[in-house]
């Protein structure tokens, strides 16, 4: 690779040579757009646990994983088939979110290389799951929510076991608050009760603060019981449980239909009914309930403002007063998601073609890497991924390994620059790590270490930005990263 140029500058080079080199650069600036993506909305919407088990139909689509594939620009709730539909397209069509489906035969992990790993997304759903969560997913799940990430657990009434393995939603779901590995003392504050209750149209409260009752979907005033159940309220065991829709006649700790809270920096909401989410619409075969366009209720606002709210819009919810409310508490182990870049171009917002297998340069492990500039022209290439630091983390470690090799000759002038910087979520440079540069070039990998413990508690961008000058390359090559907690 020393002395050489990348072989994808090839084609700006050509396109140079024909007197079109502002339109070459054009589109390596345009390259670097992906960065701006950290801001899209990432669901993660459940299939892997029976959801469309007997009648159910919970799924946004049946094209699996990416619902695009079966319509990439839907308008109506048919044209994404699944109970879910209405909800899908109605996010899809704001341009704010990416929504993915958790097919069938998989696993939810967290801090894993798959591209349905939670590490991957913002907020879960869990439309009225029928089979036990793993112990490994328990503790996937508690997890994801600790470090920053949205969940929507949603049952129905008890004895709503769709699949007759002897479990059902409130069992699922109790169990997965009270046998996590994690925290196992109702970590959400409250617990999901076994009743069956047929009808009826519980009501909001009142309070025009609160985002998910008052979202940009439109004002929350009542939902709807098609048979469901309610939770009871532990405020005790976590403060910022706040119920938002209560059963007729209940208030305070009892009959809450919908509710909100908080656990570490993440966001919980609960609602007690599958019949609200339903469109009415689905695979053939299936008998169904339109409860999403219930004019008696406002359900799909009560939805999508709850959505938007998990994956970090609007302010705070429940009685802990935000994000940062919960336990506080840490569990060790390694943040990122795809840190050796074996998944390819996920997880991370990259310039174009920065994470490759290409044989120009070679991998710390595995086939992939990181390649940022290498061109021999002047050239901007970019590398980041946003994460939440636990509040409770006394220790955060960021390291990674890093190579440099470069054509240019000087000893003395640092020509060409890769900056390791921590930003915060409007982009402000929080903190300069590091600035490596052609000077640092040296065959084989170092591994780079630093200390993050003072950004616990928040949500940060760690962005790598490599910029070359305009004669000889440098070649910036990052692998295996990692950012450990304890």
């Amino acid at each position: 690779m020393l002395g050489s140029k990348r072989s994808r500058r090839r084609v700006t080079t050509a396109l140079a040579g024909l007197g079109l080199l502002l339109t070459g650069a054009a589109v390596q600036v345009g390259a670097s757009a992906p960065a701006q993506a950290a801001t899209t909305h990432r669901v993660l919407f459940d299939n892997a646990h029976a959801e469309t088990a007997g009648n159910a139909d919970w799924v946004i689509s049946t094209s699996q994983p990416d619902p695009l594939g079966q319509n990439a620009n839907p308008q109506s709730e048919t044209d994404w088939t699944g109970a879910l539909s209405s909800w899908g397209v109605a996010l899809q069509k704001t341009g704010d979110y990416s929504l993915k489906t958790l097919p069938s035969g998989q696993s939810l992990t967290y801090g894993g290389s798959s591209a349905q790993d939670l590490s991957n997304f913002d907020t879960l759903v869990l439309p009225e799951p029928n089979t036990l969560f793993t112990s490994a997913e328990k503790t996937a799940i508690m997890n994801f929510v600790k470090n920053g990430g949205g969940l929507f657990m949603i049952s129905d009434h008890t004895g709503a076991d769709r699949n007759n393995d002897g479990s059902d939603a409130v069992k699922i779901l109790n169990d997965l608050m009270t046998n996590n590995g994690v925290d196992n003392t109702d970590p959400f504050g409250f617990s999901i009760d076994s009743l069956d209750i047929s009808s009826g149209y519980p009501a909001a409260i009142s309070d025009s603060s609160d985002p998910v009752l008052n979202g940009s979907f439109g004002k929350v005033t009542k939902s709807l019981f098609a048979d469901g159940t309610t939770a009871t309220l532990k405020p005790a065991d976590n403060s910022a449980v706040k119920g938002l829709v209560y059963r007729s006649g209940y208030s305070g700790n009892t009959g809450a239909f919908f509710l909100t809270s908080t656990f570490g920096s993440g966001r919980v909401a609960f609602w007690g009914d599958s019949s609200p989410i339903d469109d009415g619409t689905g695979s053939s075969g299936n008998t169904l309930y339109d409860g999403w366009n219930d004019t008696g209720a406002t359900n799909a606002a009560l939805a999508l403002n709850a959505t938007a709210w998990l994956a970090g819009d609007g302010g705070t919810s429940g009685g802990g007063g935000g994000t940062g409310g919960g336990t506080g508490t840490c569990t060790a182990g390694q943040l990122l998601g795809n840190n050796g870049f074996e998944s390819g171009n996920t997880t991370w917002s990259a310039s174009s073609k920065v994470i490759t297998n290409a044989a120009g340069e070679s991998a710390h492990s595995g086939s992939y890497y990181a390649w940022l500039d290498g061109y021999g022209t002047a050239t901007t290439d970019t590398l980041s991924q946003s994460v939440a630091v636990p509040a409770g983390c006394t220790s955060a470690k960021l390291s990674f390994y890093l190579h440099v090799d470069t054509a240019e000759t000087s000893t003395t002038s640092a020509y060409d620059t890769l900056k390791v910087q921590v930003l915060n979520s409007s982009g402000t440079v929080l903190g300069t790590l590091a600035t490596y540069s052609n000077l640092n070039a040296g065959s084989g990998y170092t591994q780079r270490s630093f200390d993050l413990s003072s950004y616990a508690g928040q949500n940060i961008t760690l962005q790598f930005t490599g910029t070359e000058g305009s004669k000889y390359q440098t070649s910036f090559v990052v692998d295996d990263t990692a950012l450990n907690v304890s």
